[in-house]
């Protein structure tokens, strides 16, 4: 459980995607001048990073890994389709990219005429991508946590993106000088908001452990002090008792 619990902690603030590794940006910088809209792109991320990476989780431990394939039997023990990732991958995100916008499209045509051609192209959205390639390269261990990787994934670009969108909102009634104006002001926000996130990353450090650990180290240290003051009075006996003998 606290596996899961820290996992989703740190997808969200830690590891955000645009904030960390900004992945997603053309999108967060295009779709987030209204919150309305920044919402509606910001749950069919959540929607689609939900899905595929779990999914493409499946694919990779019974199909695409090096040895995947031996439930098949042992005479494909030894086949290894990782190769195909990129292509596997990028055809589950259409696939469910395409669910979502059929689903946008018949039941809030005003926002999928809002989104415009950012719906689409969330199936090239790097963050989607990336999301499976992380989950792959982190070796996530169970579908469960493959779950939690996407949903949390999702929900840090959610926040990423409502937030500047409701800052940029703001912020066409304030004073920002002309140079600025537009995506300069933008880019330094976010660059602010991900100092902000990042402040985050001592949530999940410490325990028990190191406070164990710097005790040992000085009863450790106090029983070298204790030895080391034996050997300077057995030193000084040995002097006094030469010094009374000449």
């Amino acid at each position: 459980m606290l596996e899961h619990v820290e996992l989703f902690f740190k997808s969200i603030f830690i590891d955000n995607m645009v904030f960390a590794v900004f992945l997603g940006m053309c999108s967060y910088l295009a779709v987030s001048k209204k919150v309305a809209t920044a919402v509606g792109l910001g749950a069919a991320v959540i929607f689609v990073l939900a899905v595929t990476v779990p999914l493409n989780w499946l694919l990779d431990k019974y199909l695409l890994q090096d040895g995947a394939l031996v439930w098949l039997g042992e005479e494909y023990a030894d086949y290894n389709l990782s190769f195909l990732s990129f292509i596997l991958f990028i055809a589950t995100i259409a696939t469910m990219v395409q669910l979502v916008e059929i689903i946008v499209e018949k039941f809030s045509p005003s926002l999928y005429n809002s989104l415009g051609i950012f719906l689409p192209l969330i199936a090239v959205n790097c963050a989607i991508l990336g999301g499976s390639l992380f989950m792959q390269a982190r070796e996530i261990e169970t579908l469960g946590l493959a779950l939690n990787y996407g949903v949390s994934s999702g929900i840090g670009w959610f926040l990423a993106i409502l937030a500047i969108a409701a800052i940029r909102e703001k912020i066409r009634y304030s004073n920002v000088p002309a140079p600025l104006r537009g995506l300069g002001i933008t880019f330094i926000i976010t660059g602010l908001m991900g100092i902000g996130f990042q402040s985050f990353g001592g949530m999940l450090t410490g325990g028990d452990e190191a406070p164990a650990a710097v005790e040992d180290t000085t009863v450790q240290t106090l029983e070298e002090v204790e030895k080391n003051k034996e050997e300077i009075d057995e030193k000084e006996i040995s002097y006094n008792d030469a010094i009374k003998k000449n």
